[in-house]
């Protein structure tokens, strides 16, 4: 069961986190490059606000969205 317990540890500390690990290295010559992946999340996030608000507009310019204050049961 130890041998078990010691392939789990080798598969995650060997293979899944050793881009990790290479992230770290490369932390020491560049902070740009070390946030690389930061600066990736940040703009898949910022592409996926616009286009949600894309999206709003959309519907408010057709009228879809019903503003009566009755029309949802939190705003009674």
């Amino acid at each position: 069961m130890n041998d078990f317990f010691k392939a789990i540890d080798s598969f995650f500390v060997d293979v899944l986190f050793a881009p990790l690990d290479a992230l770290r290295t490369l932390e020491l010559e560049s902070w740009s490059g070390a946030n690389f992946i930061n600066w990736f999340f940040m703009l898949i996030g910022f592409v996926a606000f616009l286009y949600w608000m894309k999206q709003l507009k959309k519907f408010n310019d057709n009228n879809e969205e019903d503003r009566d204050p009755t029309a949802h049961s939190f705003l009674n």
